[in-house]
């Protein structure tokens, strides 16, 4: 770890010799975060009326947020999106390809991107020092992907944004209310515990 003084909590990660250098950090952590999102995205949970499963990617993509810091967090985002979208197995259900990169759930992975980049604003500013400031971060980052997956969300199925017995709310953003606030809880606690225990070690 370099002597700089630590902004996020991945600035506390010792690295190789050779990845000292700060765009070859930068590459590792950013293809850190997307393969950490990919692996959250294999826990699914199908509920068959929505073509929006409840995954762990929410967690990923808010606590990849809180880690890596804005810059890092978009870029980690957007190359998860990539590396789906050209074919890897990163979507849920090891799925991928650019009709689901491009689908009904296309709003929910601009809304990751987003809302990465909003939580890591609070990190960069070192607002995830504690629960509160860490909570509100995640609960604005979960709002946006909410808006962004359901406005696409109606634009591809066709269907009211809110409106009628059938509607982008209720197909994709209140089934997943109640997962999604533990989800944003426990991704609260992450850069909060995690600072924490550094400033508890003895200097």
């Amino acid at each position: 770890m370099s002597n700089a003084i630590p902004t996020v909590l991945t600035d506390l990660v010792p690295m190789p010799r050779i990845f000292e250098k700060a765009l070859a950090r930068d590459a590792v952590l950013v293809l850190g975060g997307a393969l950490f999102t990919a692996l959250c995205a294999q826990i699914v949970i199908h509920l068959g009326f929505t073509p929006v499963p409840i995954t762990g990617q929410t967690f990923a993509v808010l606590t990849v947020g809180g880690v890596l810091g804005s810059r890092r967090a978009v870029a980690s985002q957007a190359l998860y999106w990539a590396l789906g979208a050209i074919g890897l197995p990163f979507y849920a259900n090891a799925s991928g390809g650019w009709s689901r990169a491009t689908g009904s759930t296309l709003g929910y992975f601009f809304g990751f991107v987003l809302a990465a980049g909003i939580v890591g604003w609070y990190a960069d500013n070192k607002n995830d020092r504690n629960i509160v400031s860490s909570l509100s971060a995640m609960a604005l980052g979960t709002a946006i992907i909410y808006f962004c997956g359901a406005m696409w969300l109606a634009h591809s199925i066709g269907v009211p944004v809110a409106s009628g017995e059938s509607n982008a709310i209720s197909l994709g953003v209140a089934p997943f209310l109640a997962g999604d606030a533990v989800k944003m809880l426990l991704a609260a606690l992450v850069t909060p515990v995690g600072w924490a225990l550094y400033y508890a070690k003895p200097r």
